[in-house]
């Protein structure tokens, strides 16, 4: 059995309490506390997150941006220099490669942050379909990423940039050269919360430091460490997709409900295209929906659905939500299963239990 992967700031886990495990190979922390206080930290002040084990790839070159545009779904020539977009990748097919966020730095100098059980795949994808007078480079190893989110990111991290004012970083914008307490780091609002907040990616060898120094900032905030359990029903609250669930390689953008990613109307054509313009246009054979159960019982990744005694899909991600109290779920339904109120069953250890489709997201962070 292969070695799990460790994040630079696997050292310091213990000190904060960690629970890891293996996640798609890499042995990361779960909890530090408890999986509802660290969801309750991120809603109401802020938690912190080490999500080094996710990859970023640059692409450079004068055919940086073409190159792009045959590659992704959204329209990469809409970002001004400082500006993050999210996107997929997609086989032609249609189904999904991955799901990503591209930053541009300048008109030949792009990064991508991929999944991280994707970084290999997708490294191979682009450099398959790579076009002349472009180059890419993996330095997944060489970048570490904290996220920091919640209402009050930005007043913590404002303590450690001095020289910055962050609330002039606007939503899906970045800026590549803010100094945080003398570790330079580009910093982008952007997250996987539902909430205010930055990711912040910095040198592996000062993540340790950084991590310390946010924690130290934020203790009267209440700022806590956050595990992937909470950052799995933050995200989920949140509608937002987890490649391996809502989205794969047999499950288009359109279905899973990020169809806001896919621009058909740009000039160039990508890989996927016919398929993915059909299905916007026309409504794709399934479509992911939020459910709620109406009898007791937890819906869970890859429970089957029915209605009427028919199987009509199944459940993505579900659990009980910690914000909500309720039990509830995403499952990618046949279409016309996908209405509101319609009445569907979840089978639950061998016994249909009643459920009915609800809206989503779940939860949206209230306004200031």
């Amino acid at each position: 059995m292969s070695e799990l992967k460790r994040t630079p700031l696997y050292e310091v886990y213990a000190e904060y309490g960690a629970k890891t495990i293996d996640f798609g190979g890499w042995d990361l922390p779960v909890q530090f506390s408890s999986i509802k206080e660290e969801h309750e930290a991120v809603r109401k002040n802020a938690g912190l997150f080490d999500v080094s084990h996710m990859g970023e790839i640059e692409v450079k070159g004068p055919e940086s941006l073409s190159f792009l545009q045959k590659m992704m779904t959204n329209d990469v020539s809409k970002l001004k220099n400082g500006g993050a977009q999210y996107t997929a990748m997609c086989y032609e097919n249609g189904g999904t490669v991955d799901d990503l966020i591209v930053y541009k730095k300048a008109d030949d100098d792009y990064l991508l942050v991929v999944n991280a059980a994707n970084i290999q795949k997708d490294y191979e994808w682009l450099e398959k379909n790579l076009t002349e007078n472009c180059e890419l480079h993996n330095i997944s190893n060489k970048i570490a990423q904290l996220a920091l989110q919640g209402p009050k990111a930005e007043e913590v991290l404002q303590k450690l940039a001095p020289n910055e004012s962050l609330k002039e970083i606007g939503f899906f914008k970045f800026k590549a050269d803010v100094e945080l307490t003398g570790i330079p780091a580009l910093v982008s609002r952007t997250g996987y919360t539902g909430e205010d907040g930055f990711e912040i990616y910095c040198s592996s060898d000062k993540a340790t430091k950084l991590w310390k120094e946010i924690l130290e900032a934020g203790k009267e905030e209440g700022v806590l460490p956050i595990g992937l359990g909470a950052r799995d029903t933050l995200r989920f609250e949140a509608n937002l997709a987890l490649y391996g669930q809502e989205l794969s390689p047999d499950i288009t953008p359109i279905e899973a409900g990020i169809g806001f990613a896919v621009n058909i109307n740009k000039t160039e054509d990508f890989i996927g295209k016919s398929v993915l313009k059909e299905q916007k246009e026309n409504g794709a054979p399934r479509k992911l929906a939020g459910i709620e159960m109406i009898d007791r019982g937890i819906p869970r990744h890859g429970y089957p659905v029915y209605a009427d005694g028919e199987l009509i899909g199944e459940v993505t991600t579900g659990t009980q939500s910690p914000t909500l109290k309720k039990n509830i779920g995403l499952a990618l339904l046949k279409k016309e299963f996908s209405e509101l109120e319609t009445e569907v069953e979840v089978e639950i250890r061998s016994k249909r239990l009643k459920a009915r489709v609800v809206a989503t997201p779940f939860y949206k962070r209230p306004k200031n």
